[in-house]
């Protein structure tokens, strides 16, 4: 009981991380921070019963730098909304593709990779779109930059009560 995950709130409402249960009713109990969303359950002492907290907001404000965000299979396909650039098609069976060819000397960077369909991809070939006909639905470029980092998406889909404070749910 005391391992669950609860979501912790900057004082403004931002995500800052995940800790465990046991952390979050220390912070509470010290006054460092209030409880937003009940748990699941009680907890029991000699003393007193307390609710488990799922969501914690911490009664002081937290300034921390916000870090880029790093290139991945994962972050493009959800900065693209797991839709192919070329044919609108939206799917979770996507590939990467670059529209300069890595081989045409293209860089690996957010502004030249884009989400593709097999099919697209493999009628686009080594070419860039212009030579192969097709267009981009949209200009790629890096995400936007929410400040949440430290949330581990696998959480989402047991934690409903979450999704209102984290900004992409």
């Amino acid at each position: 009981m005391f391992n669950y995950p609860v979501l912790v709130l900057n004082q403004s409402y931002e995500p800052l991380a995940v800790c465990r249960a046991r952390r979050a009713i220390v912070l509470i109990y010290e006054g460092k921070a209030e409880m937003v969303e009940n748990g699941r359950g009680y907890v029991r002492s000699i003393q007193t019963t307390m609710e488990l907290p799922s969501v914690i907001r911490l009664a002081r404000m937290v300034k921390r730098p916000h870090r880029e965000r790093k290139m991945s299979r994962h972050e493009i396909f959800r900065r693209d909304n797991y839709t192919c650039q070329y044919c609108g098609i939206q799917s979770h069976h996507l590939t990467l593709d670059h529209i300069m060819p890595r081989f045409r000397g293209g860089p690996h960077t957010w502004e030249n990779v884009v989400s593709c369909c097999a099919e697209c991809n493999r009628k686009k070939a080594g070419r860039t779109p212009a030579e192969a006909n097709m267009k981009l639905l949209s200009v790629p470029g890096p995400p936007k930059n929410n400040g949440l980092f430290s949330v581990p998406y696998h959480y989402l889909g047991h934690r409903e009560e979450w999704r209102k404070y984290l900004y992409y749910a």
